[in-house]
């Protein structure tokens, strides 16, 4: 199980022991400058947050990180943020500007980890490109996400996710194959590029530990897409093969659907094993498929999946989803059911896990939210509070760099923070 959140946390002064982090949290010595907006660096930053390293999320003073007026609201406040933001010090500071870019160079000197997004050359062109940032602290970890890299012809451009979805391949692949090229409703390439950064950002860390020193990580969000489809490259490479749209079908196996129940809900079958095939066919009442020699193969099921998806479909048609789903557990094939967020919210294995757990915020009270990504036995996560509000910890983080109220009030009067 997660280690339960402490509710109503306030985040220490910059430099203090955060004893929210407890002794068992993995990342509790990593400090962690967010300087991101929407979702990739900020997500990558928020997985580090949660296995207790300091992140300190670095704002704009008059342009917060747009995932805050991103999607549903409840009473002025956005809601993604309180995911997105959580575990995170917010704080503001107009990095353009002369007297921004030094508290910037303060804050990285004690740092593990930048986080950033900008265009390529942005930093730079602040003074605070990586020969400026690994001056300041030669140990320093330097993550850059961009849509498409820091070099090639691509570099310039604008990068999304929606593009990493596109070019890499995904939305030619996804879709009915009379239908067009489909797009995922959620930030799937960012989330994965996020994943990615996370993982390539404890990789340099593991590198400096061996060096002393730190290294820029360039991640481009059009790249960890590639990973992720499988072996087109090497199968195009190899065969000159492209995938075609299937739809819910598979080139490798059959049956492998979504199919309609009695009730009119939905369930998804996979047959990837060729026993687990077997037992679908017996237990929908169609053994003689199993005498024919074009089932022994996953290919040569998936060459007659029209007839398949008419057995199989034709009975759960018949069924209500959970007569299917028990009549399925019973046979051991691979069933589930196909979920909205309210199923998933009920759901007794979500919750065996605490998949979705509460957390009280200090403007909207407890909001259920997902948990860390997985569980550790020695070391867990936590969620110790949800996205805080923009600059809530300016005053605190600049004073723990040795500013002095005075100091911090002159950066106000001046715009630099809020």
């Amino acid at each position: 199980m997660h280690e339960a959140p402490s509710h109503g946390t306030e985040p220490p002064a910059h430099g203090a022991e955060n004893p929210s982090h407890g002794v068992g949290a993995p990342l509790r010595d990593l400090r962690v400058l967010d300087l991101a907006t929407l979702f990739a660096g900020p997500l990558a930053a928020t997985m580090l947050g949660d296995f207790g390293a300091e992140v300190i999320k670095v704002e704009h003073p008059h342009k917060p990180d747009p995932s805050r007026g991103h999607g549903p609201s409840k009473d002025g406040v956005g809601l993604w943020w309180k995911l997105l933001g959580r575990n995170k010090r917010t704080v503001t500071l107009d990095l353009s500007s002369p007297q921004g870019r030094e508290v910037l160079l303060r804050l990285a000197a004690d740092a593990d980890v930048v986080i950033e997004n900008f265009r390529p050359g942005t930093l730079e062109r602040w003074g605070l490109g990586w020969d400026a940032l690994s001056e300041a602290n030669p140990r320093l970890v330097l993550a850059r996400v961009t849509g498409f890299g820091q070099r090639g012809p691509y570099a310039q451009r604008p990068g999304f996710g929606t593009l990493a979805e596109a070019m890499s391949g995904f939305a030619a692949v996804t879709g009915e194959p009379d239908g067009p090229p489909t797009l995922p409703p959620f930030g799937l390439a960012d989330s994965i590029a996020a994943l990615s950064t996370a993982y390539a950002v404890m990789t340099a860390l593991a590198g400096r530990a061996h060096t002393g020193r730190g290294q820029v990580v360039d991640m481009a969000i059009i790249e960890p897409m590639l990973t992720v489809l499988g072996p087109q490259p090497l199968w195009y490479d190899q065969l000159g093969y492209v995938q075609p749209r299937t739809g819910n079908r598979s080139a490798n196996n059959a049956p492998r659907n979504t199919y309609r129940t009695a009730d009119d809900r939905w369930v998804a079958v996979s047959t990837s094993a060729q026993s687990v095939a077997e037992r679908v066919l017996r237990l929908v009442g169609r053994p003689e498929f199993l005498d024919e020699p074009w089932f022994a193969t996953g290919a040569g099921r998936a060459e007659h999946a029209a007839e398949l998806d008419e057995a199989v479909g034709g009975w759960i048609a018949r069924h209500t989803r959970d007569e299917v789903v028990s009549a399925f557990e019973q046979a051991q094939a691979a069933v589930a059911p196909v979920y909205d967020v309210r199923d998933v919210m009920a759901d007794p294995q979500y919750r065996a896990l605490d998949s979705i757990t509460s957390v009280e915020d200090d403007e909207l009270g407890p909001v259920k939210m997902q948990n860390v990504l997985f569980r550790l036995s020695e070391t867990p996560g936590a969620i110790r509070w949800a996205g805080r509000r923009h600059g809530a910890d300016t005053d605190a983080v600049l004073g723990g760099l040795g500013l002095s109220e005075a100091e911090i009030a002159a950066l106000r009067e001046a715009g630099v923070v809020r």
